[in-house]
């Protein structure tokens, strides 16, 4: 099964640089899209995704064009859940989850506290409340992939510049702790798992150059619930996708 992680950053913006033609080259089994800024009826597209042989699954924001999830897979689910049953995290679409036969596929958006104290705090309720959600969840879905735009580097060799950084959201001291109590509660971090060298970052800001310098962060990861850790086999993060400000994160599980 290859699942793929992608913060498009707009599916419409993504879509008219040439996303459909990404996609086919992929030949992905589920791909798992955060901030999709759109509703499926602003979408003509989706009938080329369907010739695609892909079911299309949507949890947008409440408010227009911000946030919001979807997933599309060719493997038909036995189940999908829509958000996770908290209305202020479901109000703005950041949790969609796919249960097949032997493994639950989730999409996730964490939010982002770079715009000040007021989504800083939300982002920290967010990480709490998101834990005790996990915690319940591997108990039900102990096959559990939990793919997404994390917003948190993880350590020091996550990011371009850990010391000039280390006051900014994202690798903040406690979103990093967090970040590894969660690993710790039951999770593989897939591409590190596999790939333990420096300098691979799946986000870079649209300022100064820095995709091309490659001065980025790693924000965006397929988390392997541990039942499932004799199936990675493969994880790889795919610069070359540029129809968003992040790039695809691609995993392959032996199931």
């Amino acid at each position: 099964m290859k699942i793929v992680t992608y913060n498009v950053n707009g599916l419409r913006a993504a879509l008219k640089k040439d996303w459909l033609g990404w996609l086919k080259t992929v030949n992905a089994d589920v791909i798992c899209l955060q901030e999709i800024k759109a509703t499926p009826d602003q979408i003509p597209e989706i009938a080329l995704l369907e010739q695609m042989g892909y079911e299309h699954y949507w949890y947008p924001a409440q408010k227009k064009g911000y946030s919001g999830v979807a997933l599309f897979t060719r493997i038909t689910p036995k189940h999908i859940e829509y958000g996770c049953g908290h209305e202020d995290y479901d109000f703005e679409g950041r949790i969609i989850r796919a249960d097949f036969d032997q493994v639950s596929v989730m999409s996730t958006y964490f939010p982002s506290g770079t715009t000040g104290d007021v989504r800083q705090d939300f982002k920290y309720r967010f990480l709490e409340d998101f834990q005790l959600y996990s915690d319940k969840l591997l108990i039900e879905k102990p096959n559990l992939v939990v793919c997404g735009d994390y917003n948190i580097c993880h350590r020091a060799i996550d990011i371009h510049n850990p010391k000039s950084n280390a006051n900014s959201s994202g690798f903040l001291p406690e979103e990093r702790e967090w970040m590894e109590n969660f690993i710790n509660s039951g999770y593989i971090d897939s591409f590190r798992h596999l790939n333990p060298d420096p300098h691979h970052y799946s986000w870079w800001s649209y300022r100064a150059g820095a995709r091309a310098k490659n001065l980025g962060w790693r924000i965006d990861y397929n988390m392997v619930s541990r039942p499932l850790a004799e199936q990675i086999k493969s994880s790889s993060i795919m610069p070359d996708a540029v129809h968003s400000d992040h790039c695809p994160v691609l995993l392959e599980l032996a199931i």
